[in-house]
């Protein structure tokens, strides 16, 4: 046997839930409302959270009574991102694999990571953006760097007027989030200053590039989503399948499937020069540390805005 293609042990890591539950599911007139629910951790996805995630979307698709999904967070912030921090991290734990792709706990070195995202990442996403029923992503707060995955999936984004938009890992030196729509979603000159500098675009700037639909006060957020949701739950149901297809088809065509391809492999080469240079996939930055240094740009801006007006 070739020495890169021994199985290892899995680790052993203390893993802590606080909730059992950490997506939320109930079906109003027609209407999945499939809410991720740690708000204590504002909403970072674990594992745990993504297979339940799945499904419910499952679970929504295969329900006739469902004619629209909306995705959402509870509490203040809608995803602060992938759980990089908590105790309930779960990157070593296995889960029953729901894709074409093998379990990673046993998988050596840089090759555990690149084969746990390909399913619960890029994998995940990608089958969600495929539902055949439409869906609307629920933003109020914060909406980052793995939050903002789960948003672009969705067919309409509402967002709240405090809410905002950002992919920061290039301070671990890697280049975006792994579902890569960036570009799809800003114009390339825009994607690369979002990428490149890592800050925050407030929701107005994120609707005149049309990445959002709708913005609202975080007051009537649920009415607006739950009032569009009504709308599409009264359009013929293969017309919404149709139409999202044809959408997404033109995305294809304009390269989106092979240029996400193509950054995934960079994103991993990225995250094996950091365990060879660092000792660590995310350049030794967790939760805490991205956070306070996502409040100590956000305060800086805010002071230049203020001298500029003064």
């Amino acid at each position: 046997m070739n020495e890169t293609d021994r199985l290892v042990d899995p680790q052993q890591v203390d893993i802590v839930y606080e909730t059992q539950e950490p997506v939320t599911y109930e079906v109003i007139d027609h209407v999945a409302w499939i809410m991720m629910n740690r708000p204590g951790f504002n909403n970072a996805q674990n594992g745990q959270m993504t297979y339940a995630l799945d499904d419910a979307f499952i679970k929504a698709v295969n329900d006739d009574d469902v004619r629209a999904i909306v995705l959402g967070g509870n509490g203040k912030h809608f995803s602060a991102g992938h759980d990089i921090g908590t105790p309930g991290r779960d990157v070593h734990k296995h889960f029953e694999n729901r894709l074409m792709v093998p379990g990673h706990v046993n998988k050596p070195a840089a090759e555990l990571l690149y084969t746990r995202e390909k399913e619960q990442y890029v994998g995940m996403c990608r089958r969600w953006r495929d539902a055949p029923k439409p869906t609307i992503a629920m933003v109020q707060g914060a909406c980052v760097a793995g939050g903002l995955m789960l948003a672009w999936v969705c067919d309409l984004i509402v967002a709240t007027d405090d809410a905002f938009f950002q992919d920061p890992v290039n301070r671990m030196g890697i280049p975006g989030v792994e579902y890569f729509a960036h570009a799809y979603e800003l114009p390339p000159r825009v994607a690369k200053e979002f990428l490149l500098l890592g800050e925050r675009m407030s929701a107005q700037r994120a609707e005149s590039f049309g990445m959002v639909n709708k913005i609202v006060p975080r007051a009537q957020l649920r009415e607006t989503v739950a009032a569009m949701a009504a709308k599409l739950v009264a359009q013929p149901r293969l017309g919404n399948w149709l139409t999202k297809q044809a959408i997404n088809h033109v995305e294809e065509l304009m390269g989106k499937r092979n240029a996400m391809d193509a950054q995934y492999h960079m994103h991993h080469f990225a995250h094996a020069q950091n365990d060879l240079v660092q000792g660590s996939s995310i350049a030794g930055l967790d939760a805490k540390k991205m956070a306070e240094a996502n409040k100590k740009e956000a305060a800086e801006a805010a002071a230049g805005k203020k001298q500029a007006s003064e």
